[in-house]
């Protein structure tokens, strides 16, 4: 299986690659948009990996070009910022599977061959607690804000000093 891999961090990049490799796929891999559409157009390509997230390009946006120029192939957005809106967005854009990292490259493979990754029933360990989901939307938030307390707090709708103790807290455990 040919795996077009687009993803812009690197080391989680080169070791999905890796990885794949190991599990008998061939991978091509592009950090952004303008090289995975030129690794598109060279052809040969039967499933892509999608990060949702690719630096300032939203990669969701991408999903109706692989889907025009690439009707076959299964296609699989990868995100750090799981939600059920944007996994309902991604199916309706085209996209065939939706996983939350860190997916491990077994459950990547699978997708890709449109087998089955959901467990019947997460256990205890799986769920992040809230804390956790709360601490991860205030790192997304504030990255979308481009590190500036103040628009963060602005944005999050909480007060300066609460955000800055927030961020001050070690991020909680999943």
């Amino acid at each position: 299986m040919n795996v077009l891999l687009i993803e812009d961090d690197d080391g989680f990049r080169a070791t999905l690659a890796l990885a794949l490799r190991r599990r008998g796929c061939e991978v091509l891999q592009a950090a952004g948009k303008h090289e995975a559409l030129g690794l598109v157009e060279s052809g040969g390509i039967d499933a892509i990996v999608l990060d949702m997230r690719l630096g300032a390009v939203d990669g969701m946006t991408l999903i109706p070009t692989l889907r025009q120029k690439l009707p076959q192939a299964r296609l699989i957005v990868l995100t750090g910022y799981g939600s059920i809106p944007g996994a309902l967005e991604a199916v309706r854009l085209g996209a065939d599977d939706y996983l939350l990292k860190p997916a491990s490259a077994d459950q990547v493979l699978a997708a890709l061959q449109g087998r089955s990754t959901a467990s019947p029933r997460p256990s205890a360990n799986d769920v992040p607690s809230l804390a956790r989901l709360e601490w991860e939307h205030i790192q997304r938030v504030l990255h979308d804000c481009d590190g500036n307390i103040s628009h963060t707090a602005e944005a999050l709708g909480i007060d300066r000093r609460t955000l800055q103790r927030k961020l001050a807290k070690m991020p909680p455990g999943m």
